[in-house]
């Protein structure tokens, strides 16, 4: 399998958003998007995913975090879209349960080339310090569209809206870690009886 690898830039009126990212890594994380609780959650994407992501942001946050959040899960899902490429050989399908303490949440993953979405997540709150948990929906949508993979998020249960944050960031993670593991049993087979995704 070729190397994994993409560098995305996304610069519009809004914000500046460069995305780095190596399929294959280690997990290793480096994130200045200026909203550090998306940070926070992207750093267990990458650790959970064994990806190698680095996400620099500049935004218009003097109005709110909102392009910001929504251009950060744009940029991320076009680079996902390059470096997973032709898609041969991968598994395809990912899914993952994740705990932590009271909150259990679930995440299932297509890299079917279809975007879709399905985020059924109820937080107790509306934020998590500052960040407005409603921006979370915006960055998945966003990377659904660009990624082209059907999402399914499912927070089971919780009452701590931290936990459940995290929860679903790191069940994301894992989800995508098996869906991209190259399968050796598939090798240079499209994972799709039509040939293509």
């Amino acid at each position: 399998m070729t190397s994994r690898t993409a560098q995305i830039t996304r610069d519009t009126l809004e914000t500046r958003i460069q995305v780095t990212l190596n399929l294959d890594g280690q997990g290793r994380g480096e994130f200045a998007t200026g909203v550090p609780f998306l940070d926070h959650m992207l750093d267990q994407v990458a650790r959970h995913g064994c990806i190698d992501l680095s996400i620099q942001a500049d935004g218009d946050r003097h109005i709110d975090d909102h392009h910001t959040v929504e251009d950060i899960g744009i940029a991320l899902g076009q680079a996902m879209a390059q470096a997973v490429g032709d898609k041969q050989g991968i598994r395809r399908y990912g899914h993952a349960y994740v705990p932590l303490d009271e909150a259990l949440s679930r995440v299932v993953v297509d890299f079917s080339g279809r975007p879709g979405l399905q985020y059924h997540v109820t937080y107790p709150r509306d934020r998590i310090g500052r960040f407005e948990v409603e921006l979370f929906e915006e960055f998945f949508q966003g990377f659904v569209n660009h990624a082209r993979v059907t999402l399914h998020l499912d927070c089971l249960r919780g009452r701590n809206a931290h936990h459940i944050a995290e929860t679903l960031f790191k069940a994301f993670g894992r989800a995508l870690r098996m869906a991209l593991e190259p399968d050796p049993r598939m090798q240079g087979v499209m994972p799709s009886t039509k040939g293509v995704l």
